[in-house]
């Protein structure tokens, strides 16, 4: 036999490696393969030890402050830890108070609801993709709060990791010097410019113009000159300045009606351009995004999902799927509603709104500012005339005149739908811009006019799916309408030989016999551009109109006691900022929607000891669906949702529909009420919306039902009531214009007040209007000082108070243990021991800066501890951090204590931590209702400030002295807190 081929067959393969290896030698080989594995193995298992070690180490320091700080910054800055971490994963090594807190079981939260991949998306929506962590080869694992961004395959820009500090959502810019060195000009002096600004704000008439211009004369001095001479000079000026924006142009429209043509005036600025003109903005540049993206955020496991703005949503991803590969979308979000001009006259106005997608929604939203919203158009309005109204025709003919004065404003956008525009953008960069209508906003009687519907009474009465008009009040999934659908149905049926086929073919859709405007802007489609409506839907219509008159039905079977309760009820809820206070409801029509917004949210808390179950069996019933509503209302409202947060959403919708239909079918025989309405039913498109279009500030109404009331007062002040829409869009320029000069003008001096910095590092100081530095990154912060007292004098006055027993001694028992556990030394090694004549600082104010653990971002709380605020008593609550679970307290004296050289804020407090039976936990949590219990109130604490996590209001149970519930429906944040309370195992 050959050489080689005796070699070849004294091979064998090894069945651990794959390995060719001499057959004598395989024995050997083998038992070195099987150690070499089991070190593998070995070594694996100690690395996922280690990576777990890691994530448990970082969860506990990734908000600690360096330890190069000065000891007290230690000692406070150790235990602002952020709030997300708190709630969710507590350190158990370190101590907040002076106490030892029995310990809870932590709570998950998010663990039992499914990945966002697995909610209802749309027909032909991209699938989200997998959100496991894949670092690949030679990339760091990720830590814990890592924000991964995945960009649509057209930006060709690749997925990117950042840590959470790192985080920004605008581009950096490197303008560092104002645009315009002279912002006032065509205005001769800077000078001219404001007082004409004032003159303009003020709404002065020419006669006031002219006689503040004459004083102003009369009184100048300085280096300043004042040229301005009289109101026509003024108004030239305003004119000329406003042509650097895209004006307003008046056209007619001519649509035929009963054998004759009937004219309109249609005012409308060019959509495209107006949007070109904020394009070509600097200072809005970098805060421009184009390109869609997938955001999400690493629990420790996985990354999960989150979205907020419109491109991070389904619906900006698919539009630019559908764009040639360099094209950037530029998306507008449109709105349009009728309004009442004057309180008692019969002028209304009819305003389009306009905002772009692109922007973020702090600049999106804002009505004052460049890049806000913006009126675009004015449609005209048609005078009933009674002997059509009503009519199938006439009805078709209004809204004839709706989509035909509309396409006015579109034109140029239509126009470019087809190819794209290049333009360069304020940041110098050339891009194929491409427009889409992303976002419809309005209520439901303007979304059938934009979707050509029948509305109420047609046999589908919704805009986006083809429910039947008697199962609205059902929760149930129907066919989506879509564009194409509404295109062949109307096609249809102008093929039809009579006037009465053609009308039975589009009455069997809802559809009525006009073309909409929208078909006519390519990657358009108007039934998935509308938009949920939360002012409109819930707040105004399904609480407003329906859940709140319920309430007032059985609270009048009750009687008057009953209605005199709730009264008292309201009036005693805590008072808390940016939530209406009610003394009295059941005589007030309400009519505001924000307004019946926090009238909702306080419901349960006022009613909650009136409809019991034994005594309104119905009643409590009712308030049972209220708990519901309110809690998919808020998780509606969030800022930023999270795959969990839009399951859970889902979830409370679901239950809310559950309990409302058994509350129907007991109810209506005394009540008589139908609820097969379309806000009952638009409940169900809520988080399909925010899937495909974010969170639903994008697309509130109320930014724009805001800007009616400056429209109002434009008519009154600066119009003479005939033809006013032209008045008022032309002064609607000027307060444009003027509002894009002031900009720059705070531009230029904010860049000489440079000179104005820390000496020592060179920053510029954020100076508080007490005169000091103030920065956010201080978690809580005294202010309204009252003064020094000795021990001696807070005992003559606070003396028959339990909470102040032992006081002076508390304060050195807290101080001998607070410090040694931070690495503080105590003066000269020795126990603290305050005497009688020692003082202390007293406040009465107490700012808490805290990380919400809905959007992540910094939120502020401002909390008071004052025995005559506004003439009335007001200690608020808060929340304590603790090494085991966090507690619910009121503040009863917050002070500063000198030890040596250091001042520590420090407070008194009331906790409201005595353990809750099980059994008294499950019924509160029927109702949605989380009790905390005081202590007795000469268990008061001693705490560092530095501890509290945020505030916290609580409302008194009428029926058991010393409970009280959490008002968990204050804000988003405070809600998730809540959930995740009521969501850990009873104990």
């Amino acid at each position: 036999m050959p050489k080689s081929k005796q070699r070849a067959s004294e091979l064998a393969t090894c069945d651990r490696c794959g390995a060719n290896v001499r057959a004598r030698g395989l024995g050997s080989h083998s038992k070195s393969c099987a150690k070499k594995e089991k070190e593998r193995l070995e070594d694996e298992e100690f690395a996922d030890i280690v990576r777990k070690a890691k994530k448990k180490e970082l969860r506990r320091q990734r908000h600690e402050i360096c330890n190069n700080l000065q000891c007290l910054e230690d000692a406070q800055s150790s235990i602002a830890v952020s709030a997300t971490a708190i709630w969710a994963d507590p350190d158990p090594d370190v101590e907040m108070q002076g106490s030892s807190p029995r310990q809870y079981p932590p709570v998950d939260h998010d663990a039992a609801l499914p990945d966002f991949h697995e909610a209802d998306f749309a027909p032909n929506e991209p699938d989200p993709g997998s959100n496991e962590p894949d670092p690949g080869p030679n990339k760091p694992n990720p830590e814990l709060d890592d924000i991964k961004v995945e960009y649509h395959p057209h930006s060709q820009i690749s997925s990117t990791v950042h840590h959470f500090s790192e985080f920004t959502r605008s581009r950096m810019t490197e303008h560092t010097v104002p645009r315009n060195n002279t912002p006032w000009e065509p205005f001769r002096t800077r000078l001219d410019f404001e007082i004409a600004e004032i003159a303009l704000e003020a709404a002065m008439t020419k006669d006031q113009t002219n006689r503040l211009l004459d004083l102003v004369h009369r009184s100048a001095s300085g280096n300043d000159k004042f040229t301005l001479q009289n109101h026509d000079e003024v108004r030239s000026l305003w004119n000329l300045a406003s042509q650097r924006y895209t004006r307003f142009q008046n056209d007619t429209v001519s649509v035929p009606f009963d054998s004759e043509v009937h004219e309109f005036e249609m005012h409308y600025r060019p959509l495209w351009d107006w949007g070109l003109d904020l394009l070509r903005d600097k200072y809005l540049a970098p805060h421009f995004v184009f390109d869609a993206q997938r955001l999400s955020k690493f629990d420790g496991e996985r990354f999960v999902r989150f979205i907020d703005e419109p491109w991070t949503a389904d619906a900006f991803w698919n539009a630019q799927s559908q764009l040639p590969s360099d094209a950037k979308p530029l998306a507008y979000i449109l709105y349009a509603d009728k309004s009442k001009l004057s309180s008692f006259g019969t002028q209304k106005g009819y305003p389009i709104i306009a905002r772009i997608a692109n922007l973020p929604v702090h600049i999106r939203n804002n009505n004052t500012a460049l890049g806000g919203g913006r009126v675009v158009g004015w449609l005209p309005i048609i005078v009933e005339n009674q002997e059509h109204a009503k009519k199938k025709n006439y009805v078709n003919f209004k809204n004839a005149v709706w989509h035909t004065s509309f396409y006015q404003l579109l034109a140029s956008v239509a126009q470019h739908s087809n190819t794209g525009y290049w333009f360069e953008c304020g940041d110098g960069i050339q891009r194929r811009l491409w427009p889409v209508i992303l976002i419809l906003s309005a209520d439901y009687e303007e979304q059938c006019i934009m979707a050509l519907i029948r509305g109420l009474k047609g046999k589908f009465p919704c805009p986006v799916c083809l429910v039947p008009q008697d199962e609205q009040s059902v929760l149930a999934t129907h066919e989506f309408r879509t564009r194409h659908q509404s295109e062949d149905v109307l096609r249809t049926a102008r093929l039809k030989p009579s006037e009465k086929e053609k009308e039975a073919h589009l009455k069997a859709f809802s559809l009525r016999n006009v073309e909409n405007v929208f078909s006519r802007v390519r990657h358009v489609d108007v039934h998935r551009a509308l938009s949920f409506d939360r002012l409109h839907t819930n707040e105004e219509g399904l609480w407003g109109d329906h859940l709140w008159k319920e309430v007032k039905f059985w609270i009048s079977d009750l009687g008057r006691d009953a209605a005199v309760k709730l009264d008292k009820n309201f009036d005693g809820l805590p008072r808390w900022p940016d939530l209406t206070h009610f003394s009295s409801v059941v005589a007030v029509d309400f009519t505001d929607g924000t307004v019946l917004g926090d009238l909702s949210k306080m419901i349960v808390f006022a009613a909650q000891d009136i409809f019991t179950s034994s005594r309104c069996k119905l009643g409590h019933l009712l308030l049972c669906c209220i708990r519901h509503y309110i809690e998919f209302d808020i998780y509606a409202s969030l800022e930023v949702h999270t795959e969990h947060t839009i399951a859970a959403g889902r979830l409370a919708v679901q239950k809310f529909s559950e309990i409302m239909a058994e509350y129907i079918a007991q109810s209506q025989p005394e009540t008589l009420k139908n609820w097969n309405f379309p806000k009952k039913h638009l409940v169900s498109h809520i988080f399909d919306d925010i899937i495909s279009k974010g969170a639903t500030c994008n697309y509130s109404t109320k930014p724009n039902e805001k800007m009616h009331g400056l429209l109002r007062k434009i008519y009154l002040q600066r119009t003479n009531f005939k033809n006013v829409a032209s008045q008022i869009l032309h002064y609607d320029e000027w307060l444009l214009t003027s509002t894009s000069m002031r900009t720059e003008l705070d531009e230029l001096d904010e860049y000489y007040k440079r000179n104005t910095c820390d000496p020592e590092t060179h920053e510029a100081l954020d100076l508080d209007d007490t005169g000091e530095p103030e920065s956010t990154t201080i978690h809580a912060h005294l202010g309204s000082r009252q003064g020094n007292h000795s021990f001696s004098d807070i005992m003559l006055s606070h003396g028959t108070d339990r909470a102040f027993t032992n006081f002076r001694m508390k304060l050195n028992g807290f101080l001998n243990g607070f410090l040694p556990q931070h690495n503080i030394p105590l003066p000269d090694g020795k126990c603290i021991h305050l005497r009688t004549e020692d003082m202390i600082t007293v406040f009465h104010f107490l700012r808490v800066n805290y990380e919400s653990i809905v959007d992540w971002r910094l939120h502020r709380d401002l909390l008071r501890c004052n025995p005559k605020f506004y003439g009335l008593p007001r200690y608020d609550c808060v929340i304590v951090k603790t090494a085991d679970k966090p507690f619910f307290a009121r503040l009863v004296y917050m002070f500063s204590c000198l030890i040596g050289n250091t001042d520590f804020p420090l407070a008194l407090i009331h906790p409201y931590d005595v353990g809750i039976a099980s059994s008294r936990q499950r019924r509160d949590n029927d109702m949605g209702l989380w009790r905390v219990r005081a202590k007795p109130r000469i268990s008061s604490e001693i705490i560092s400030v530095q501890s509290i996590i945020r505030g916290a209001a609580l409302a008194n149970d009428p029926e058991t002295d010393g409970d009280y519930f959490v008002i968990h429906t204050v804000d988003t944040d405070m809600f998730l807190r809540v959930k995740a309370l009521q969501d850990q195992p009873s104990t």
